[in-house]
């Protein structure tokens, strides 16, 4: 009989792929490395189980003791398995960005997950660096991991699927094409393939909002390179020591709505369903095409699953909320549709300035039309009622008539975006298209600036 003893044991020996459509532009062999095949359907099973069982041969992890990480969900993942297999418990610390799915995911194979703000400081005591360094002084019998700084990392890469990779490709891979995030896929492989084959290229794919590209090109820290973004598992506002910058050859980097895109992309062309990071790995190594030439073997890594993105980038919602769906927007009608459905927010000449403010307020919005009985009449703007109440405090009980501003320009619905774009300038803060049946809706520079791609 043929058969594993535990899930541990059938981590590794993933497969590689042949991409064929969404690189139908790259001059080369490009193979995916799937490793949404390992059991915690990604590739952070291989180093969590390593770490683990080096911590247990030198006794940093003792005998029913508690394991804290701070992660993205899948080292979590990786664990929360081997936690389960050798008896461990588990406290995941992750940020607020990360997708429902892992933080679920992660509850149901039975770690304690706690969530913390993505937006503050490494150093800040709230962040999941903090946090995860303090659980572990504070809990008893427990063992911080920090993947991001602990060798084994590296080494799982470097003994589990740097081999792999070889073995597969029979030594002819030429370049080795990743996403940045703790170092450890990156730098382990990296050094086994170049002590196979020095010639071997290593190129790190990095998100806007992360510190690795200017770091390895210039070695200046840049803390203006750091800021949120939505890509995950990629990129850092940190320098892991996992991160051997000696080891790589260059880097790229992936926007957040290109990283999105390509994520979906891969599972429509070429029927691979995986993660965030899939997608930012892929569109770099079509960003890197000029660097490879016919006869090379391009090998492009997929850390995890897309079924942890399934509310994220697998959602139209989700996409079109961040501008990230490719649509078409040409008519006036197409730069309200998301929120058509919502009634026109109207004051009328008589109602008092306080009105206004309120309805301001309420909506949070920033400009409103102002009618009367024969239609609109005029318009009510925050900068220019704030300018009134400055002037004058006893504004708030007067009526609109006294402060409004001329009304807003009415467009028909099939109006082109670039006539719409003409009506709108310091003197006209918005302009109001006509739907049809005596319904109106408002368009602000918000909603021109949104159509942007």
């Amino acid at each position: 009989m043929k058969y594993a003893n535990n899930i541990l044991e059938t981590i590794g020996n993933t497969p590689l792929v042949k991409l064929n459509k969404i690189t139908k532009e790259v001059d080369a062999l490009v193979l995916a490395k799937v490793e949404t095949f390992n059991p915690g359907n990604s590739v952070k099973d291989r180093m969590a189980v390593k770490m683990i069982e080096d911590a247990e041969a030198d006794g940093r992890l003792k005998p029913g003791g508690t394991i804290i990480e701070g992660t993205s969900g899948n080292t979590g993942m990786g664990l929360a398995l081997a936690a389960i297999v050798k008896g461990y418990k588990l406290i995941c610390v992750i940020s607020d960005k990360q997708s429902k799915e892992k933080m679920d995911i992660l509850r149901a194979v039975g770690a304690k997950v706690v969530v913390c703000p993505t937006d503050v400081e490494p150093t800040d005591p709230r962040s999941y660096y903090s946090v995860s360094k303090r659980l572990s002084e504070e809990t008893p019998n427990a063992w911080y991991v920090n993947q991001y700084d602990n060798p084994s990392n590296t080494l799982a890469h470097y003994e589990q699927t740097g081999p792999e990779i070889w073995e597969q490709t029979e030594g002819k891979i030429t370049h080795f094409v990743v996403g940045v995030g703790t170092g450890g896929t990156i730098s382990g492989v990296a050094k086994y393939l170049k002590e196979q084959n020095p010639n071997v290229k290593i190129w790190g794919v990095d998100t806007y909002g992360s510190v690795f590209k200017k770091y390895h090109e210039t070695g200046i820290f840049d803390e203006n390179e750091i800021y949120s973004y939505i890509t995950e598992g990629i990129g850092e506002d940190i320098l892991p020591k996992n991160v051997d910058f000696s080891l790589i050859d260059g880097f790229t980097k992936v926007t957040d709505k290109d990283a999105a895109i390509f994520t979906r992309k891969l599972a429509i062309e070429e029927g691979i369903f995986v993660g965030n990071s899939a997608g930012a790995a892929i569109k770099g190594v079509l960003q890197l095409k000029e660097n490879f030439k016919p006869e090379d073997v391009v090998v492009v890594l997929f850390h995890d699953s897309g079924s942890r993105y399934v509310g994220k980038m697998f959602n139209d919602d989700w996409m079109r909320e961040r501008g990230f769906l490719d649509e078409e927007l040409t008519k006036a009608e197409d730069l309200i549709k998301d929120h058509a459905d919502k009634p026109l927010v109207v004051v009328r000449t008589e109602e008092l300035v306080s009105h206004a403010i309120e309805r301001l307020r309420k909506y949070k919005i920033s400009q409103i039309p102002v009618i009367d009985t024969n239609g609109f009449v005029g318009s009510v703007d925050e900068t220019d009622l704030f300018r009134s109440y400055v002037e004058d405090k006893d504004i708030a009980e007067k009526p609109i008539r006294e402060v409004m501003g001329k009304p807003y320009p009415v467009v028909k619905a099939n109006t082109s975006i670039e006539e719409v774009s003409k009506l709108i300038d310091k003197d006209n803060q918005a302009v109001l298209v006509d739907l049809g049946n005596g319904r109106h809706h408002i368009i602000t520079k918000h909603d021109i600036i949104s159509s942007i791609k």
